[in-house]
């Protein structure tokens, strides 16, 4: 008897483009500068995304166009986490070390500070103007558009 193997990722299919942004803005700022610079109300969502079973939480803002059938995004890709270090038990001291962890929203992107996510069901939108205009941002150190069939870790971005 011939054994069947179903994937789930051949029916996965992407309509929404990403983009990664770096620079050294707070999640608020950022989002203040998109909306001003590229006429967005990116506004932040009630709940933070968690994951990893609440280890790591990453800012969310969001805005549904409504004009153009459009859905922004812009997420953290970074959570940095203090966290009490391991220590065996044969210690004759008590010390008590609290480390820093990071961990990233979409781990292929570790450079990547934010990413915006557009979901746009006909596609039809010029990834070229909405990255021009976001590199014009003095504060944002560059962005680009990623590649999402070179992405392992896609279930990380569905939000909803």
């Amino acid at each position: 008897m011939a054994i069947h193997k179903l994937l789930v990722d051949d029916f996965y299919d992407a309509s929404f483009s990403l983009m990664a942004i770096h620079c050294r803005l707070e999640d608020y700022r950022l989002a203040y500068l998109l909306n001003k610079y590229l006429k967005l109300r990116l506004a932040r969502k009630p709940q933070d995304l968690d994951y990893n079973y609440f280890a790591a939480s990453y800012a969310i803002y969001e805005w549904e166009d409504s004009t153009f059938d459009t859905t922004w995004n812009l997420v953290s890709n970074k959570c940095k986490r203090e966290e009490n270090s391991i220590q065996s038990s044969g210690s004759l001291f008590e010390n008590h070390h609290v480390i820093t962890k990071t961990h990233y929203l979409v781990p292929e992107l570790k450079k990547a500070d934010y990413l915006i996510k557009i979901s746009n069901e006909d596609q039809n939108l010029n990834e070229k103007i909405i990255l021009d205009a976001i590199v014009s941002i003095p504060q944002i150190v560059t962005a680009y558009s990623v590649d999402l069939d070179k992405l392992k870790s896609k279930e990380h971005l569905i939000f909803n």
